[in-house]
């Protein structure tokens, strides 16, 4: 159940990305709802299932956006793995580890998604509006990581998303 629920959770964060927020966009950026959900279950998860789960919604984005096939991938499973080696030396009950995580996650996938753009075509246009952006998508990651964040310690610890013991 809880692998469905967080395939259900990455699709429908996709899915809000891809409509809604095109609504409530920030100097024309939309967040990027699956990148803060990689990076909680990362900072919850740890490495392996972070990095699991960072592909996998990496992929889901690419299918469903239908370019380059592989760039987020790559970006948010390594992403998710940075994240995830932070897991066993952060306080997690503390919101401020979600924010910074974020923050840093979002950078990180900016580099790389660039660091991709450049190696995969043969003609990349660089101006200074590319930092203006990177500047509103950390703004408007930073402010729906708060929501995500609370709900996602509250259901990892006691919702949909916690361990189960079997015995």
């Amino acid at each position: 159940m809880r692998y469905l629920s967080l395939f259900l959770l990455a699709f429908l964060a996709l899915l809000l990305q891809t409509t809604l927020f095109r609504a409530f966009t920030i100097g024309g950026i939309i967040p990027d709802l699956i990148l803060i959900l990689v990076v909680c279950h990362a900072l919850f998860k740890g490495v392996y299932r972070g990095t699991i789960y960072g592909v996998l919604c990496g992929l889901l984005e690419d299918l469903y956006i239908g370019r380059f096939i592989g760039m987020n991938a790559i970006s948010k499973g390594v992403t998710a793995y940075v994240a995830g080696r932070l897991q066993g030396n952060v306080f997690k009950e503390n919101i401020m580890v979600g924010i910074i995580g974020v923050i840093g996650g979002t950078l990180l996938n900016f580099i790389l998604l660039f660091v991709l753009s450049v190696l995969s075509f043969a003609k990349f246009n660089l101006d200074h509006s590319i930092l203006i952006k990177l500047g509103y998508q950390l703004l408007y990651n930073t402010i729906l990581t708060v929501p995500t964040y609370i709900w996602f310690y509250h259901s990892s610890h006691s919702g949909w998303l916690r361990e189960t013991e079997e015995y």
